[in-house]
């Protein structure tokens, strides 16, 4: 079941209303600290979390309980989870020092060398079997909202981002969602307990853009475009799907292929008949007749004849990595396009 329930949908006029609250709870509020933050050296980062609460229930059209981090996040029964990557705090490469987001130079030593972080990610805690049965069982769905900057790569910080995406819990397209946060429980949790009960372990981590984010099959519900951020934001809806939108009906985000590593691209090649490999052929090179024999090609060859990877052949893919603490944060960046 992906189908939101209509009897909890409540809120109208949703576009109108997102434009409005990021406008005064996020960017305006954002753009006040940046100027403060010129006088009293602090960071301008304004947290997303409880704005976060404000615009899941926007996107979705359903309220909240009103119980704060007790009760569930929205009427529905959906986790909002919440992730920002905007106004992070930098690092000096040559003194060590904090640097914000804004500063080109290090205040503390004048160095340009600057180490720009674009890490955050969203954290589920599970400390027990009820907290895993209640995420993958009594949630049906988690929406997941993220703040990023689309061109971070060219040091754009003045173009922001902010989209929803969302996992069904209990449907089959995103069971691996499940089996990550089970893997995650069985073998990293109780395994760290066991071995020191007197420490707790840390939350699962689940970055944006990675190879297990993609492999649970997400579905951009929200996108929205904010330029001129740190002087004059206005907030550009460029995708938004409607509270009431059946999402099984809808594609997930295609995997990069460059995500893959040699012997995960092998498995594709080697299970996909025919016509998907056909498929899978970047549209600038033609659906050439033969295919390509890649058997004689090198990863990175091989990598240049794809764009990304669909949601079906995804299922030929492993999990990767579900038995340590701290996965690998393979480096992907979804411009805007």
């Amino acid at each position: 079941m992906t189908k939101p329930n209509k009897r909890f949908i409540t809120i109208a006029d949703n576009k109108k209303k997102i434009e409005k609250l990021l406008q005064e709870l996020v960017l305006e509020p954002r753009r006040h600290a940046i100027e403060w933050s010129q006088i009293t050296r602090q960071t301008p980062n304004i947290k997303i979390g409880y704005p976060g609460q404000h615009l899941a229930s926007l996107i979705t059209g359903i309220e909240g309980e009103r119980t704060g981090a007790r009760g569930n996040d929205l009427l529905d029964g959906s986790e909002v989870k919440s992730c920002s990557r905007i106004d992070q705090l930098d690092k000096c490469k040559d003194c060590g020092d904090p640097v914000a987001r804004l500063e080109t130079v290090c205040s503390s030593c004048g160095s340009g060398g600057i180490k720009r972080n674009n890490d955050s990610k969203w954290l589920f805690t599970i400390r027990n079997e009820a907290d895993l049965t209640t995420l993958l069982h009594g949630v049906k769905r988690v929406l997941l909202l993220l703040g990023d900057y689309p061109n971070f790569e060219w040091n754009d910080f003045e173009t922001l981002r902010i989209q929803s995406f969302e996992i069904w819990t209990e449907h089959p397209r995103h069971a691996n969602f499940a089996k990550i946060m089970t893997n995650y429980y069985k073998n990293i949790y109780l395994a760290h307990r066991r071995k020191d009960p007197s420490k707790t372990p840390a939350p699962k981590n689940f970055w944006p853009y990675t190879y297990q984010f993609y492999l649970c099959n997400p579905v951009l519900t929200f996108s929205c475009m904010v330029k001129n951020a740190s002087t004059n934001p206005k907030p550009d809806i460029q995708h938004y799907v409607p509270p009431d939108t059946d999402r099984s009906n809808l594609p997930s985000l295609v995997m990069p292929a460059t995500i893959l590593q040699a012997n995960e691209l092998e498995l594709i090649l080697r299970k996909a008949d025919k016509k998907e490999l056909s498929d899978l052929l970047k549209p600038a090179i033609g659906r050439k007749k033969p295919l390509p024999n890649f058997s004689k090609m090198s990863h990175n060859e091989r990598l240049a004849y794809f764009d990304g990877i669909p949601e079906e052949l995804r299922s030929y893919l492993p999990l990767r990595d579900t038995d340590r603490i701290a996965e690998a944060r393979q480096h992907y960046s979804r411009r805007s396009h």
